[in-house]
């Protein structure tokens, strides 16, 4: 396993956090609006 695997690996990790977050941070203002 390179460097640039792991690298890769945590890139990915990180961004699928991030979209969650964002996806359940808008579902909790969608449903405090309605």
């Amino acid at each position: 396993m390179t460097l640039f695997d792991m690298t890769m690996m945590v890139l990915s990790s990180l961004i699928l956090v991030v979209c969650v977050l964002v996806g359940v941070a808008f579902m909790v203002l969608l449903e405090r609006k309605v």
